[in-house]
């Protein structure tokens, strides 16, 4: 049976359609990825080799009730985007505070991962669609390089905004700016809808990154100052509000289905 029959034969896609939520929820959770890694490592004191370890396991186990699920539940899969979004942080941290990797090696090194990983998911697949993710391989691959934008998107705004010395503010509206010239392409001259979802998801990354550090961050370090914890929590309930909104939705959506 092909992969075509197997969706028509009753499997579902376990990633959520490409829609306004999908953007509003994804850029907060990489916003509090960033944060929240800090808040950890820094603000409780667990260290980041500590808190690496611990996010990586919570991680493990949610992506493995991900891959039980075998449809999109919203609480599942948008608990592991978090979850993933912190954990790339945490990897490219340990690189750069850990073991002395410079932003430019880590970028280059991110861009090649990601690179490798659409080149074998395409090699197997023959296609990079979120619109098919119904078996465990394609779902392996999705996070994968989910993985890797996270931590290249946090490696390439570091590297924008504290290596290059352009400041949150400034590195978030490059990023910001680099989305809509995406979004343009796409809209108004049938630019790829496949490669512009992964350049945009790439961007928001960083976006989210700096948006995150310019709201935590001192005011010395160019920051707004209102801190890891209360920037955490509070981007934490808004992705909360949402994920609800969006499971309310799908029931209705399913119960309207059925009654039909």
């Amino acid at each position: 049976m092909t992969m075509a029959n197997q969706k028509l034969a009753g499997a579902e896609n376990r990633v959520p359609e490409v829609t306004v939520d999908f953007w509003l929820i994804k850029l907060m959770a990489v916003t509090m990825g960033e944060t929240a890694a800090d808040y950890l490592a820094v603000n409780l004191g667990l260290g980041l080799t500590l808190t690496s370890v611990i996010m990586t396991v919570v991680l493990i186990v949610v992506i493995g009730a991900q891959f039980a699920q075998k449809r999109y539940v919203p609480a599942v899969y948008w608990a592991a985007v978090v979850l993933i979004s912190v954990v790339g942080t945490l990897v490219t941290d340990n690189l750069t505070d850990n073991f002395g990797v410079p932003l430019e090696t880590s970028t280059i090194f991110f861009t090649v991962a990601l690179g490798v990983t659409f080149l074998a998911w395409y090699l197997a697949e023959r296609t990079l669609s979120i619109h098919t993710i119904f078996t465990n391989r394609r779902e392996g691959f999705y996070w994968l390089a989910i993985l890797f934008t996270f931590a290249l998107g946090t490696a390439a705004g570091d590297l924008v905004a504290e290596r290059f010395d352009f400041g949150y503010l400034t590195t978030a509206a490059i990023f910001l700016g680099l989305i809509a010239v995406i979004a343009a392409a796409y809209y108004l001259f049938k630019f790829n809808g496949i490669a512009a979802f992964w350049l945009a998801y790439i961007f928001t990354r960083p976006l989210g990154a700096s948006f995150g550090d310019l709201l935590s961050q001192p005011s010395e370090y160019g920051g707004l100052g209102f801190g890891t914890i209360y920037t955490s929590f509070g981007f934490l309930a808004a992705i909360i509000v949402i994920v609800v909104y969006m499971t309310a939705s799908q029931d209705q959506r399913e119960t309207s289905e059925l009654s039909h």
